[in-house]
């Protein structure tokens, strides 16, 4: 089971969630309208999805759909750049579409370079540097090191 094919994300207005990546980060969809019941976008690698967050509560369980949190809830989505200035490209980028930045970047250990912001559901993204990662013919992140495997 060594893989992940769809990140999924419960949104709670479809509408904006689709302004801020199909339309303000340059997310790849077919589709054109602006409240779907459902929306993938069709990025390298692992696909990208945006769904109602009730619907989704309900779809896992529709007797007791677990209940909605506010906050962090200890995950992050992330963009591996290919340099410091990509780093502060997409987040200036993120900042324009209507992202909250939340941590302006900076450099980090083992010579990384991060900062982060927030979507429109106070989703945390992390877009990051890291000057020893390779990536491969679909711009995903190459872990060669023993010690990230």
């Amino acid at each position: 089971m060594n893989r992940i094919n769809i990140i999924c994300l419960g949104v709670k207005n479809m509408t904006e969630s689709i302004h801020f990546y199909r339309d303000g980060l340059g997310f790849e969809t077919n589709i054109k309208e602006d409240n779907p019941d459902v929306i993938f976008f069709n990025t390298n690698g692992t696909k990208f999805e945006l769904y109602p967050l009730d619907l989704l509560a309900e779809d896992i369980d529709e007797e007791n759909p677990p209940k909605i949190a506010t906050g962090f809830a200890g995950i992050t989505l992330a963009y591996n750049a290919k340099s410091q200035k990509e780093v502060d490209q997409v987040i200036e980028f993120a900042r324009r579409a209507g992202g909250n930045v939340v941590k302006e970047p900076i450099k980090v250990f083992l010579g990384g370079y991060s900062g982060y912001f927030t979507d429109p559901n106070g989703y945390y993204w992390e877009v990051a540097h890291n000057p020893n990662w390779a990536f491969d013919e679909n711009d995903m992140v190459i872990l060669q090191s023993k010690e990230y495997t």
